[in-house]
């Protein structure tokens, strides 16, 4: 006789627990253990057995008084367990009374997700079609003003021969004789049936005996069809844009999946991007930053604005102008044009201006680099 099992422990209940709290643990670990959800079949079996004993009141009541159930196998002064026996792996005898039925409805709540066959014939599932992402390469002008444009998508489509069958135009789908249309097979026998897929049909419950030409029994054929798609005035470098209803078809009947467009904006000669503010690097002199002056301004529209430099202004200082930026992808108006103001020092002097700046170094006083002492 193999060892006794903590039938309270494998389903992590306590001793007094009820049969409410008994279920609950079953289905907990049941679903957590079951082979089609990657468990281990050997603890599945397990489980099953706790769950077996435990929920009927007289094979608990022996396992309680015994430490293990013996069905028909009662030891002598033990008393008899009504019903027929049978035999787990390893020795272990059960019968099979008190709530199986309920065991089933259970595993049928439980597993119908992984594929557990009912004996219904299986009806094709609808599934949505998969996504579909393209590039797009935009001059910095046109993703400023938006264009509309065409991407050369590649996409499987219904075939038109077999109108997305598989099958030669004449003729149709068969049942699958493997899994009789069920989509799966089932290994194993009585409490411990695990369904697999059909390695027939590959689960559809369904085979091609005759395969469309065009196809070639696929049901769909690859295209490939210029798609147009509007890109919104003020997008940036990177910006990935959602097309609904334009990836590829669904299949029985599922919708369809969605292209993205991911923008790549190609550089300016002066202009960058920072969200929706585009910004200009402007040069001034060492005599218009310190005197301060009016400058003129290209803007990413075409126009030409002016723009007061102030007197001290500082090398790096960033100077704005409202709403002569990019145009906001969400909300109304416009970002804004960002004027850094680069200093220049001249790295050639004339002797005129050497003597200036010679003549501006005696007379400057202030100690520049007094607060690094």
């Amino acid at each position: 006789m193999a060892a006794a099992k903590d039938y309270y422990d494998i389903l992590g209940v306590s001793k007094n627990a009820t049969q409410e709290e008994i279920k609950k643990a079953f289905r907990k670990q049941a679903r957590k253990h079951h082979p089609d959800a990657g468990g281990s079949e050997e603890r599945f079996k397990e489980i099953n057995e706790a769950y077996e004993v435990l929920s009927d009141p007289e094979k608990r009541k022996q396992y309680d008084q015994f430490g293990q159930y013996f069905g028909g196998n009662v030891p002598p002064g033990a008393g008899a367990s009504a019903g027929g026996a049978g035999a787990w792996p390893g020795g272990f005898t059960y019968t099979h009374v008190g709530d199986v039925g309920d065991l089933g409805d259970l595993f049928g709540d439980l597993f119908s997700g992984f594929g557990a066959s009912t004996g219904r014939a299986r009806t094709a599932t609808a599934r949505r079609g998969a996504d579909l992402q393209y590039d797009v390469t935009l001059s910095f002008d046109e993703a400023l003003r938006g264009i509309s444009t065409k991407v050369d998508v590649r996409r499987d489509e219904t075939c038109s021969t077999c109108h997305g069958t598989g099958a030669r135009p004449g003729t149709g789908r068969t049942t699958c004789p493997t899994c009789k249309g069920s989509g799966h097979v089932t290994q194993g026998q009585g409490l411990f049936a695990f369904s697999r897929p059909c390695p027939r049909c590959g689960g559809e419950g369904t085979i091609v005996e005759q395969p469309c030409s065009t196809c070639k029994g696929r049901g769909t054929v690859t295209r490939v069809k210029p798609v147009t798609v509007n890109i919104p005035a003020g997008v940036t470098d990177g910006s990935k844009l959602r097309f609904k209803g334009k990836g590829e078809p669904g299949a029985a009947g599922g919708p369809p999946g969605d292209l993205y467009v991911v923008t790549h904006v190609k550089p300016h000669p002066y202009f960058t991007r920072d969200g929706a503010d585009v910004v200009i690097e402007l040069p001034v002199t060492i005599a218009e930053a310190a005197l301060g002056t009016e400058v003129t301004v290209p803007t990413p529209a075409g126009e030409r604005v002016k723009l007061k430099i102030p007197a001290g202004t500082q090398d790096g200082k960033v100077l704005r102008i409202p709403k002569k930026g990019a145009p906001r992808l969400k909300g109304k108006g416009a970002g804004d044009l960002k004027v850094r103001v680069r200093v220049r020092v001249p790295t050639k002097l004339t002797a005129r201006q050497r003597e200036l700046l010679e003549e501006f170094a005696r007379v400057y006083t202030e100690d520049v680099r007094s607060h690094i002492r």
